[in-house]
């Protein structure tokens, strides 16, 4: 099961072999009877995992009574329709901040393709240090989306580089047809500390930005996630899952220093039905602290479609004084969260499914040294990728065992019952990873 680490980033344990019996069962048999992790239980309606403790914070109408959030911390709000909502941060003048909010529309709400978040950062005067949006798109199909704002520290920054008290604003960019309802919200804060030594303060030169081919071989199942801290590892190599109209799917792929990352997902044909579903298949990239890094999409009309992400510079600290978001965004090391979706209106034309989803996954160059920090981020390892995060990705910690062992924890069937199929999930994984 996922272990929690300060700052609430999770560290996925890589289960290597099968226990004992006797093991397998006293572990089933307590499982029977705890309650679902908070991690994995999804907010009302949303079938999106919210991260297991995050701390209920109030966005505050005006910024005179906004709540403070603090780097390294998850936090679980709310942003009413048609409403905007603040919030405290207090800043150093040598570190870096990133806040990111997730907007979680119930199922089945209506929005429209410009309906979606702003999210910005201003200091106390109202001058604005960033400012960032995010939307549905053509599909007009509801889904977790992303945005977010940032204090950077950067010699080539006028504004926002003293300490002192920042403001961090989440606002719905809506027309007035959508649905009144209000959205959960998910906000992360991250620090990145200055480092060591002063380096390049230009984007980086040439680089390699020809499509790479599609990564190729038998495609190994590799169920996501429903949010960003129950996404499901994964690496270079061909994966395949299923996903239902309106379902999201997220998925990490640790990326080093020095590495580029490039990905197709692909949406099998249908059986049967007719019609056209605009934007059908969408795939968004974000980096380690939530900032959208790039989304593409493809319509659908009952025969395998497949959208790529557009080539990607290899992760560099220089990346960030760039002026395309498609460079800056892939400035530091990490997790990188690829989020599939498919748009309700698939359903209308092709039924409930679900449909055959293949994600292809490509990891080139060489991990390298990163910049030295000063100090450490905040959560502490987001910009690391360690050898655990490398053996998750490559063998799938939590898509097997542990989301398996939680259904049937969340099931409510009887202790005998899931010993059995426990047991069975078990064999099913061994054999699995025997032939693999």
């Amino acid at each position: 099961m996922p272990v929690a680490r300060a700052g609430g980033r999770v560290r996925i344990p890589v289960v290597r072999r099968v226990a004992s019996v006797g093991a397998v069962a006293a572990v089933l048999c307590a499982s029977a009877v705890l309650p679902v992790p908070a991690a994995l239980a999804a907010g009302p309606g949303s079938g999106y995992d919210f991260a297991d403790g995050a701390r209920r914070v109030d966005g505050a109408d005006g910024t005179a009574d906004a709540e403070r959030l603090v780097p390294g911390t998850t936090y679980r709000s709310s942003l009413p329709s048609g409403g905007k909502v603040h919030y405290r941060l207090e800043l150093d003048d040598v570190t870096s901040t990133y806040v990111s909010a997730t907007a979680v529309p119930r199922v089945g709400s209506t929005v429209a393709s410009v309906d979606g978040i702003k999210v910005a950062v201003q200091d106390t005067e109202g001058r604005s240090c960033s400012f960032d949006t995010a939307g549905f798109g053509a599909a007009r199909s509801p889904h977790p989306i992303a945005a977010w704002g940032m204090r950077e520290i950067s010699p080539g920054k006028a504004l926002c580089q003293e300490a002192g008290t920042y403001y961090v604003s989440v606002e719905r960019v809506e027309p007035a047809d959508t649905s009144p309802g209000t959205w959960e919200l998910e906000l992360t804060v991250a620090s990145e500390p200055r480092p060591a030594k002063a380096g390049a303060t230009s984007p980086p030169g040439a680089w390699d930005s020809a499509s790479p081919e599609p990564v190729d071989g038998r495609a190994e199942r590799r169920p996501g996630g429903a949010g960003f801290e129950t996404a499901a590892p994964v690496g270079q190599g061909v994966w395949r899952a299923d996903i239902a109209p309106g379902g999201t799917l997220f998925y990490k792929v640790p990326v080093d220093w020095g590495q580029q990352l490039s990905a197709t997902a692909e949406l099998g044909g249908a059986n049967g039905g007719g019609g056209y579903a605009v934007s059908a298949l969408d795939l968004s990239l974000y980096n380690p602290a939530r900032g959208q890094v790039q989304n593409t999409s493809v319509g659908y009309d009952g025969t395998q479609e497949a959208t790529s992400l557009a080539p990607l510079p290899p992760v560099g600290y220089a990346n960030r004084y760039a002026p395309t978001e498609q460079v800056n965004t892939v400035r530091f090391a990490g997790s990188y969260y690829l989020v599939v979706h498919l748009a309700q209106e698939v359903a209308d034309g092709f039924g409930e499914g679900p449909f055959a989803l293949t994600l292809r996954v490509r990891v080139s160059g060489a991990a390298q040294a990163g910049p030295d920090y000063v100090g450490e981020p905040e959560p502490r390892g987001l910009f690391d990728v360690t050898e655990e995060d490398r053996e998750a990705a490559a063998e799938g910690g939590t898509a097997d065992d542990d989301l398996a062992m939680t259904a049937l924890a969340a099931s409510g069937i009887g202790t005998g019952s899931a010993l059995l199929v426990g047991l069975g999930v078990w064999t099913a994984v061994a054999r699995r990873r025997a032939v693999g």
